[in-house]
């Protein structure tokens, strides 16, 4: 075989470990993701809870007429900061440990 044929058979073979760690990776993906999900409910609404005016217990929704449209919108880009770090670090997380079980990453 010729040094061209044995890449083509390595990078075929290296394509087709990536395909199934993917496969492999998505219910543990998942699973890790409503874990996170969770996760930042619970870290968003100590952080809301510190930094809202009058310290409320409960960040307002965009129906809550009673509220003014800053204070709701400051809530939505608390909130959306906080799900997007811990989920940022729950896939991060998530994928380092998938890795070290397996000896694949699954995202490549």
């Amino acid at each position: 075989m010729s040094d061209a044929t044995i890449d083509h058979v390595t990078d075929r073979t290296e394509e087709h470990d990536g395909k199934a760690a993917k496969i492999l990776y998505r219910p543990f993906g998942l699973i890790s993701s409503i874990i996170g999900g969770l996760v930042a409910g619970q870290v968003f609404k100590q952080v809301y809870k510190r930094v809202s005016p009058g310290h409320r217990k409960d960040a307002p929704t965009p129906l809550q007429s009673e509220y003014p449209l800053r204070e709701i919108l400051v809530a939505a880009l608390i909130q959306g900061a906080v799900f997007s770090g811990v989920k940022a670090l729950i896939d991060r997380g998530g994928a380092r440990a998938f890795q070290r079980w397996t000896g694949e990453w699954p995202g490549d």
